[in-house]
């Protein structure tokens, strides 16, 4: 096992109609930290991945093309084919119960509800291994948070408004640093520092 190498993987849904989407958030990140580390991201049949490192620690930069709900898969054949420890996977999602913009990186823990998250533990068979989660608030109605599945939907599948566009997007810069302390100085010190 490369026990020094480390998968980031971001969760999103494959395809132009869907790269503005809430949902996306966690494409948003590799988009960048690719771009910012020189990783070309190749598109393979389960996804668009690349090799290369942030400062000085080997990564494999991710972004499964399964869709969100089937993530499990493809992050299980990553795991495998490029002989990397569980522990050593960062996975970079959307949060329905995070304000919009708002971060929270966790060692491990449940799916809280996210499918691409729920696909992934149930694929590699623990929810042993950190996340960052990225807030996009939920759908209001009437001015009150909504858990109804339909709005949900629509909602994560939906381009934010320009407010929640300008709070995400920072939360994606601030996102990719936070992946960048990971590797470099460890959760504990990125969790200290992210979590606010």
């Amino acid at each position: 096992m490369a026990a020094d190498k480390w998968l980031i993987v971001g969760l999103g849904n494959p395809g132009p109609v869907y790269s503005h989407n809430r949902h996306n958030v966690g494409y948003w990140c590799i988009n960048r930290l690719a771009r910012l580390h020189g990783v070309p991201l190749k598109a393979r049949r389960l996804a668009a991945f690349g090799e290369g490192s942030i400062g000085g620690t080997p990564v494999l930069l991710a972004k499964p093309r399964t869709f969100v709900n089937r993530s499990g898969s493809a992050a299980a054949a990553l795991l495998r084919n490029f002989k990397i420890e569980r522990g050593n996977m960062l996975v970079v999602c959307d949060d329905l119960d995070l304000p919009a913009g708002k971060l929270r990186l966790r060692p491990g823990g449940g799916h809280g509800g996210q499918k691409g998250l729920r696909s992934i533990i149930a694929a590699v068979g623990s929810g042993d291994f950190p996340r960052l989660r990225i807030g996009i608030g939920r759908p209001l109605v009437d001015g009150q948070p909504s858990w109804e599945p339909d709005m949900v939907a629509d909602y994560v599948l939906s381009d934010p408004t320009p407010e929640e566009a300008e709070a995400m997007q920072a939360a994606v810069i601030q996102g990719t640093e936070a992946v960048e302390a990971v590797l470099g100085e460890g959760l504990e010190s990125a969790m200290n520092r992210y979590n606010r």
